[in-house]
C-alpha cells in the first residue's frame, strides 16, 4: 500500500504588514521629536557660558521661555504671570519633583528672571534649571 505524504506550503513572509508597521513606528517618532524641540523658541538667544549644557531635557520637563520684550511663552502659547503660577501649581500637586527649565533672553533684565523664579517657588516647583549655550568658537 502505497501511502501519499502531503508536504505543507512553505509560509511565506508577509512584507506589507511590516512594512506599514515600520512606517507608522517612523511616523511616530518624527512627530514626537518635532513637538520635542517646538518647545524652544528660536527668537530666544539665551546666554553664553564656558560650561554651557547641552540642551537634553528630562522627561515632562516644562520649558519657559522669556522672550527679550519680558513676555513669556509656554508650549508656544504667551502667558502671564498669574496664568504661569495657576498652571505650574497645578501641575506641582500631581507631580512632586516638577523639573521646569527657565530658557530667558540674554537682552531680558535679570528682575524678570528672578519674577519667574519666584513664581514657581510659590506654585510648589523646586526643580528649576537654566538654559545656556556654549560660546561660539572664534576664528
Amino acid at each position: 500500500m502505497k501511502f501519499t505524504t502531503h508536504q505543507a506550503q512553505p509560509i511565506a513572509l508577509q512584507l506589507a504588514p511590516m512594512i506599514d508597521i515600520v512606517m507608522l513606528l517612523l511616523c511616530f517618532f518624527i512627530i514626537s521629536w518635532q513637538f520635542s524641540q517646538s518647545e524652544t523658541e528660536l527668537n530666544v538667544a539665551v546666554p553664553t557660558a564656558q560650561e554651557g549644557a547641552d540642551p537634553t531635557r528630562q522627561r515632562g520637563e516644562i520649558i519657559i521661555n522669556v522672550l527679550a520684550d519680558g513676555s513669556l511663552r509656554v508650549e508656544g502659547k504667551t502667558i502671564d504671570l498669574p496664568k504661569l503660577a495657576d498652571q505650574l501649581a497645578a501641575i506641582a500637586r500631581q507631580y512632586k519633583n516638577q523639573p521646569v527649565r527657565i530658557r530667558g533672553d540674554a537682552a531680558v533684565p535679570y528682575q524678570r528672571i528672578v519674577e519667574v523664579i519666584d513664581t514657581c517657588q510659590r506654585s510648589g516647583v523646586w526643580n528649576i534649571s537654566f538654559a545656556t549655550q556654549r560660546p561660539v568658537a572664534g576664528p
